[in-house]
């Protein structure tokens, strides 16, 4: 990882942090056992890329160069989305996982019961503190609308302009997509399979919080006008192409560390997908197109944002960061 990277996930996640402890209740608040679960799984040494994508992507937009006041709160948000997924995950009905960023996973820590509400908890208090944002209302139900659908089933993914999506069916999101994952186990994979898994599980949320980043910045920028300008439809439609290429790259990047890593390396059992016969790229395409396939998906990224020079370089590092790291 090159220094300008290490120097933006570290402050990047030293900013995602401070509002996490800041919004979670202490290990002291009642009901504790919950609370206690909560924190166990969100300060377990997570990288906090989702936060860092949408702080810049706030930044890139904004039209100031720094971070939008506020934008810390709905990077913080996203994490507790992203953590509540991944206890959900582990659980024994799910993936049926011990460990987790070299952490014992929620439920083997604190029981099934109580990892299961720690997510729900997770999640809604994600949601509560969108809604308590410091931006304009009609931003602030932009950024619901566009989290939720992304973290759904793939209800209300039609396109147009209200969301800059194109018309058409997208794939389901993160919810769906695990639902998707769950029943194709065993199966043989397919191209359009995996696509729509990693789109989906993966993907939607790494997407979204780019997009809803961006929602942010330009709510907070004085020269943005009207949410349903050209300006916003345009802005929003290059962030969520940046968003989903490089969503799909890091899953791709994912399946290849699953199987050339060990659990030491990754912090996570490895060798899982292929044990459990699961849709991945490199089943399909073998891992060195995959490692081609995700270096084209980061190009594709880039020429997206082109149109921001050098403000889009932030993301542009980040988004090469994924198809090189090793955990």
């Amino acid at each position: 990882m090159n220094s300008n990277v290490q120097s933006l996930l570290a402050s990047g996640a030293k900013i995602a942090d401070a509002a996490l402890e800041r919004l979670l209740p202490s290990t002291e608040t009642l009901p504790v056992s919950i609370h206690r679960a909560m924190r166990h799984s969100v300060f377990a040494g997570g990288k906090r890329l989702r936060p860092v994508l949408c702080m810049e992507a706030a930044r890139m937009v904004a039209g100031t160069g720094e971070l939008p006041d506020g934008i810390d709160s709905l990077g913080a948000a996203l994490e507790m989305l992203h953590t509540y997924s991944l206890i959900h995950d582990d659980l024994p009905a799910l993936d049926n996982d011990d460990l987790r960023r070299g952490h014992p996973t929620c439920h083997v820590a604190f029981g099934e019961a109580i990892a299961i509400l720690a997510g729900d908890a997770l999640q809604t208090l994600a949601f509560q503190t969108i809604a308590q944002l410091p931006a304009p209302a009609d931003a602030v139900v932009r950024i619901l609308r566009e989290v939720s659908v992304a973290v759904g089933t793939g209800v209300g993914r039609a396109g147009g302009i209200d969301t800059g999506i194109p018309p058409g069916v997208l794939p389901p999101g993160m919810i769906g997509g695990q639902v998707v994952d769950i029943e194709s186990e065993g199966v043989a994979p397919t191209v359009a399979l995996v696509e729509t898994i990693h789109r989906a599980k993966t993907g939607a949320l790494l997407t979204t919080s780019i997009v809803s980043g961006g929602l942010y910045g330009l709510a907070t920028n004085p020269g943005a006008a009207h949410l349903d300008s050209e300006m916003w439809v345009s802005t929003i439609a290059a962030l969520r192409t940046f968003g989903e290429k490089i969503g799909l790259a890091f899953q791709i990047v994912d399946d290849i560390l699953d199987m050339t890593q060990s659990s030491e390396e990754l912090g996570k059992t490895a060798g899982k997908d292929a044990a459990s016969i699961k849709a991945t790229w490199p089943a399909v395409y073998g891992i060195e197109q995959s490692r081609t396939d995700a270096d084209r998906l980061i190009k594709e990224a880039f020429a997206a944002v082109e149109p921001f020079a050098v403000a889009a370089d932030p993301l542009k590092s980040l988004a090469q960061y994924l198809t090189t790291r090793t955990h």
